[in-house]
């Protein structure tokens, strides 16, 4: 019997294990048609019946309503980088930027092409030196500012916001490392988008979840696949998506939806985190450098009190099924994310590993 690997990776991150099943199952001969889902035409009834309900799905799970539109577009979250500019700012207009990790950076550094963007907010370090969120009253939002950006879950960083900000515009939030981990309002938002490869589907696809009012707006220069309105018209098909990973997001989200939605997953979420951290804390041969209240519950950082035991670490891990448990090149230590398809099981597993470990080497 193959011995259980759970795969910590942050992205592209392990897929439910009965999706990859059922895919796999359904690889070569789909609706028993003899041709992978792949090969069949976009705009064939019988692929639009798989976009039309995964749309719906996710509408459900969710709770979007009329008023936003839903666009599975190309790119990844860093092509939402650009089009979230190109489609709600001129060069002459502005826009407001949170700071909080790597992510926020990049979609910051990115804006800059497109418009005047103000850094409402940096990266933020407390009095005790842990990663943080600089206070809310202490931001600089601009009167002007056409939209305020932020990233309520940064993947590098492992922060994550406990609230959504309330602001008097447009809010645009990239989501791709903690969609569908944790029910929102969504109507507090402008803009919802985010990369699929951790919490939705494989890479190279990305949701858009787009306030009607805020499309219609986008720059000339702006490429039409990038184009909201575009997109929205044509029912994301403009040009040929990427089907395979549109299927298999659709089958997330139906295996969402059969562990009891949102909201049941969320709690299973906090109980992996909490499992996690709570060892962590308490054992004084590895730490965690985030403030407690703004910890991310899909991407654990972690360090070894002896960093030259940090390849050994690594090393045993993989050889007990515990994959990619290597922080980020930027960070340094470990890290572990710990998305919707992990199972309780895996943290578990990683506890246990890591209580061993400090045991034989501390």
């Amino acid at each position: 019997m193959t011995k259980e690997v759970f795969n910590f990776c942050a992205g592209p991150a392990m897929l439910p294990k009965p999706v990859m099943q059922l895919a796999q199952q359904e690889l070569v001969n789909w609706n028993d048609m003899g041709v992978s889902v792949m090969e069949i035409s976009h705009r064939s009834k019988d692929y639009i019946a798989v976009a039309e309900q995964a749309e719906k799905d996710l509408r459900d799970l969710m709770g979007i309503s009329d008023d936003y539109s839903v666009l599975f577009m190309h790119g990844g979250g860093r092509g939402q980088f650009a089009a979230v500019p190109m489609n709600l700012l001129t060069a002459q207009q502005q826009a407001d930027y949170v700071l909080t990790g790597s992510w926020s950076k990049s979609a910051f550094t990115e804006g800059q092409k497109y418009g005047q963007i103000n850094l409402a907010a940096d990266t933020y370090t407390n009095e005790k030196g842990e990663g943080s969120i600089l206070p809310f009253d202490q931001w600089k939002l601009s009167e002007s500012a056409e939209y305020v950006h932020y990233c309520p879950n940064e993947t590098v960083d492992g922060i994550e916001f406990n609230y959504i900000p309330e602001v008097d515009k447009p809010l645009v939030a990239d989501m791709s490392s903690c969609i569908l981990s944790q029910e929102i309002d969504v109507s507090k938002f402008g803009v919802i988008y985010a990369g699929a490869q951790k919490n939705i589907g494989p890479s190279g696809l990305a949701i858009a979840i787009v306030r009607k009012d805020l499309i219609g707006r986008a720059n000339g220069f702006t490429p039409s696949i990038y184009d909201y309105a575009v997109q929205n018209n044509s029912d994301s098909m403009f040009n040929t998506p990427p089907t395979y990973a549109w299927y298999l997001a659709g089958l997330v989200f139906k295996w969402l939806k059969s562990q009891g939605g949102v909201a049941a997953v969320q709690k299973v979420n906090e109980q992996k985190a909490a499992l996690l951290y709570n060892f962590i804390d308490g054992n004084e041969f590895y730490s965690n450098k985030v403030e407690k209240q703004y910890r991310s519950k899909m991407n654990v950082p972690f360090f070894l009190e002896n960093e030259a035991l940090n390849a050994k670490f690594l090393a045993e891990s993989e050889q007990a099924g515990l994959l990619a448990l290597k922080g980020h090149r930027s960070v340094g230590g470990m890290r572990a994310s710990i998305y919707n398809a992990m199972p309780l099981e895996g943290v578990e597993a990683l506890v246990a590993f890591m209580q061993d470990f400090a045991q034989k080497n501390g």
